[in-house]
């Protein structure tokens, strides 16, 4: 008699599990051990079944030392065979939107279609002034780069500008052989609404909870079908903290003790102005990610990811593993999470989801 599937096998089969990598600097490391820790995780995904990776962009911050998912994303595809690479999030506001897309199409085509395009507004960041684009970018930008993306990425064999990005009618090369899709990072009505009306799917991050990410979803599903898209046919993300251990209180202290110093780098951010993040109490931030993320026993972890696989629409599982601190506690953690959550077979991985 064949047994019955557990909650998050029977989620995964409808959401696929990836890994989410920050590649942050912890206290004691080196931005080189940082990169290469996030670079060995993502072959090690690929080991244990996962369906793939993706991973974070952040510029002049320890919390995350890749200031190009693309350039990662481009790396690991050459080091893996069956995973999909994506980018969480390329920060749009920073970037030439076509350079963006043509960088997008080459991985596409060089990785047999491996490759998923993540982007993000990003933040009032002193980033803006750096890469020249300035606020007004940041404010008012996202829309027309999105747009000018969408069009280079449909498979098109030309395309010209539009009104923030002017330029004459040039051939896309290489030209894709599909349309390749845009995960949009959104924390905000507003972005899930330009997100919706363009039918583009979404990212929702590590910091909303389950009511939170359903109320967005619930907000973008209306927006969609106001513009003639069947909310149903759109494959979302939703990223996780993930930490397994034998009970649920070793997992909260493991968390507790390991996820303050890596967001500790958060408070390294600028603003544009020059003023720097406030202080964040970090012992009750992670108090509250304890609650709403798969952090505890295997059985608590298998009932999270089936409610976070259960919201309308998400289609990928995203899950941050580096909580617990040190490349052997994390490597532990992510085979642990697939054997003993998520079921997945020893000799044979996950095969790789269908492009959408």
């Amino acid at each position: 008699m064949t047994a019955e599937p557990s909650a998050a096998r029977r989620a995964e089969q409808g959401a696929s599990t990836h890994l989410f990598l920050l590649a942050g600097q912890r206290p004691g490391s080196t931005h080189a051990e940082a990169l290469a820790d996030a670079h060995h995780y993502g072959r090690t995904a690929e080991e244990a079944g996962y369906a793939g990776v993706w991973i974070a962009e952040h510029h002049f911050i320890s919390y995350g030392v890749c200031p190009s998912a693309v350039a990662f994303a481009a790396h690991l595809l050459g080091a893996t065979r069956r995973i999909t690479v994506g980018t969480a999030a390329c920060i749009l506001s920073n970037r030439n939107p076509v350079a963006l897309a043509e960088e997008s199409v080459l991985l596409d085509e060089l990785s047999g279609g491996r490759f998923r395009l993540g982007v993000g507004r990003g933040g009032p960041w002193v980033d803006l002034e750096v890469f020249g684009t300035g606020l007004e970018r940041f404010e008012a930008g996202l829309g027309e780069s999105l747009e000018v993306m969408a069009r280079w990425l449909s498979g098109a064999a030309a395309v010209a500008g539009n009104g923030r990005f002017p330029f004459r009618t040039v051939a896309v090369v290489p030209r894709p052989r599909r349309r390749i899709p845009i995960w949009i990072a959104a924390t905000s009505p507003t972005t899930v609404e330009l997100a919706a009306r363009a039918g583009m799917p979404l990212l929702l991050g590590l910091h909303a909870g389950p009511d939170e990410k359903a109320d967005l979803l619930h907000r973008y599903a209306q927006v969609a079908m106001l513009h003639d898209h069947d909310p149903g046919l759109i494959p979302h993300a939703s990223a996780h903290v993930a930490q397994v251990e034998d009970s649920d209180e070793e997992a909260a202290r493991v968390v507790h003790a390991g996820l303050p110093p890596l967001l500790a780098g958060t408070r390294e951010y600028v603003r544009l102005d020059g003023t720097r993040v406030g202080s964040r109490d970090l012992d009750a931030y992670v108090g509250r990610l304890v609650g709403i993320h798969p952090i505890g026993s295997p059985d608590r972890c298998r009932r999270a990811l089936a409610r976070a696989a259960a919201l309308p629409g998400v289609r990928h599982l995203l899950l941050m593993v580096e909580a617990a601190g040190g490349r052997n506690a994390t490597v532990r953690t992510i085979r642990r999470l697939a054997s003993e959550v998520l079921d997945f077979p020893v000799d044979q991985p996950l095969a790789a989801t269908t492009p959408q």
